[in-house]
């Protein structure tokens, strides 16, 4: 439930509510304004938890502080995600050993920072009647690979390109 959704103090309109206190202590069950004058002596604020429980269930809190506190465990959580990126590298099926070479390690780096890699094969003109020869290198970059990778999408023609998406293999 996100902050939006909280109801507090007078936004609160049923007639019964189940209070808790700031301690954490169950209070029972009142109405909305002895529970609203109980959090106003204590000069903090009335928040509805429980919103569906019958009756709802209220706490008695510093929502500013709640919120805060709230905000930072949102934005603690979005720190530890480890955000996958797809890098591409693209090559033509008339590439030099060499640089079939070069573009293996750089492949094969992207791999080992936990990044997806998409390997595509460019064919240009007269290169498409013979797509057997960009299969060919993509199994050569595969070959010169092993080990570091595992196939989430196989190789395959889409129009002028043939591609296929490796991810790097789990560590266990």
């Amino acid at each position: 439930m996100s902050e939006k959704d909280l109801r507090i103090n007078e936004q609160i309109r049923v007639r019964e509510i189940r209070l808790i206190r700031d301690e954490g202590e169950h209070q029972g069950i009142m109405t909305t304004m002895e529970a609203l004058a109980i959090a106003q002596d204590l000069g903090l604020d009335l928040v509805e938890v429980a919103p569906q429980a019958v009756p709802p269930v209220v706490k008695i809190l510093d929502y500013g502080k709640f919120k805060f506190e709230n905000e930072k465990k949102v934005r603690d959580s979005k720190k530890k995600q480890k955000l996958l990126k797809l890098k591409e590298i693209r090559m033509q099926p008339k590439i030099d050993d060499h640089d079939l070479d070069f573009k293996s390690k750089h492949v094969r780096e992207f791999l080992a920072e936990g990044n997806k890699v998409k390997v595509t094969v460019r064919f240009r003109g007269r290169e498409l009647a013979h797509t057997e020869l960009g299969l060919d290198v993509l199994k050569d970059v595969l070959a010169r690979i092993e080990g570091y990778y595992v196939m989430d999408k196989p190789p395959a023609m889409e129009g002028r390109f043939m591609s296929m998406v490796l991810s790097p293999k789990s560590k266990k």
